[in-house]
């Protein structure tokens, strides 16, 4: 049960504030990914490579954690409903220049902003995490994650099966009315968050407070192993993560399948399904060391990539490897994220912004080496991406401790 810091103007209750967060993480996560089952269509639209139109997906992630570096270590001195609400406004026009691109560079630099926008689901996760009372944090952040997963997952089917119907131009527009539509539930219905310095005291300049804010961010860095060990294995993940996710439609559209961007967007509401588990992971980290849930994650992870190279061609491996590389995913997503929250209790924004900017660097060069390793090596290419980057996570996830978090 969230405990509202400022009841907004029509409330909602503890549950109805959490389905809110958990749903708008998932519907404003989802703009990331709504070009991954779409690249094919891209690339053909303009004329350009599949591996080129990889780069749509690269270039989206790197913008997400600059995003997330600028905008996001506010959420600890800015009042966090009004920035989100913002922000939502800024990423619906970036979906629309997205949709209207006419050239593929300009598709570039729209999908570069779209990424620099979307930092809405970073402000909301520790906005939950505020809100909850210590005994179910887990619980809570577990349940906003799950509505972060399906947003991921159900994006590929959304991007795939009306992007296939109406053309990829039509996904953006779409987002962006979605993106709008947020902006004002957000304002309607959350409550207000209490950051920052009280008014009216002795309080340092705003471009002050700034610099120390994005000063203890390097601190926290350079200085906490524990986020290190988080940020990294993060990253590792994520990138295992983004290395499939960036080439299946590319290996869909071989023998034996022959499928479309339709097809694509089908696994994603498959892999959805195992979203349904992050309360229970949650509840689990509860209970058993967060450390213990990330090199669980990076397991999986590998055992999954291992079942994809091994029986990827056919339709059977290919759906079991999803949902294993899926729950793993998830497992030390959540796990990584309760241990931030629990260590860095006041300063959930700042070591937040450490975790997931690492996280879609990882992702961004997942997608990168995973379009490459396709050019190259096909699908073992792909796979050898996706083994390295779990065994990197399993190496990090049992990296660091540091019992006293400097903030």
């Amino acid at each position: 049960m969230l405990r509202p810091s400022s009841a907004p103007k029509r409330a909602l209750s503890p549950r109805g504030v959490t389905a809110l967060l958990a749903a708008g993480t998932g519907v404003s996560v989802a703009n990331v990914y709504y070009c991954q089952p779409l690249l094919r269509e891209m690339a053909q639209g303009f004329g350009v490579p599949d591996a080129r139109a990889g780069a749509i997906t690269t270039l989206t992630q790197i913008g997400t954690a600059l995003g997330m570096l600028v905008f996001v270590p506010m959420g600890d001195l800015l009042e966090r409903r009004q920035l989100a609400s913002w922000m939502c406004v800024a990423s619906a026009t970036a979906g629309l220049v997205m949709g209207s691109s006419p050239s593929f560079d300009m598709l570039l630099v729209a999908s570069f902003a779209l990424g620099v926008t979307n930092n809405i689901p970073h402000l909301l996760l520790p906005f939950a995490a505020q809100l909850a009372p210590e005994e179910e944090r887990g619980r809570v952040v577990g349940t906003v994650i799950g509505g972060l997963l399906v947003g991921i997952l159900l994006s590929r089917f959304i991007g795939g099966f009306v992007g296939g119907i109406l053309g990829w131009r039509s996904v953006y527009f779409m987002a962006a009315s979605v993106m709008l539509g947020l902006g004002a539930a957000l304002t309607a219905f959350l409550p207000k968050s209490r950051v920052g310095p009280e008014r009216g005291s002795a309080a340092a300049s705003t471009s002050t407070r700034f610099a120390a804010l994005y000063s203890s961010m390097a601190r926290l860095f350079r200085t906490e192993s524990e986020l290190k060990s988080a940020a990294f294995s993060g990253a590792a993940l994520f990138a295992a993560f983004s290395a499939f996710w960036t080439t299946l439609v590319f290996l869909l559209s071989t023998p034996p399948y022959h499928y479309g961007a339709k097809a694509a967007g089908l696994f994603g509401l498959l892999a959805a399904a195992s979203a349904a588990g992050a309360p229970l992971v949650g509840r689990a980290m509860d209970r058993y060391p967060p450390r213990a849930g990330v090199a669980a994650g990076a397991v999986l992870s590998l055992i999954a990539f291992g079942l994809l190279w091994a029986f990827g061609r056919s339709l059977a491996g290919l759906v079991v490897g999803v949902v294993v590389l899926d729950v793993g995913v998830q497992a030390g997503h959540v796990a990584n994220q309760t241990r931030i929250y629990a260590t860095f209790p006041d300063a959930k924004s700042r070591a937040n912004t450490v975790y997931m900017v690492n996280y879609f660097i990882g992702g961004a060069a997942g997608s990168a080496l995973s379009s490459r390793a396709w050019a190259i090596y096909a699908w073992p290419g792909v796979c050898v991406v996706g083994l390295s980057s779990a065994a990197l996570a399993c190496v990090f996830a049992l990296g660091g401790r540091s019992p006293r978090p400097a903030v």
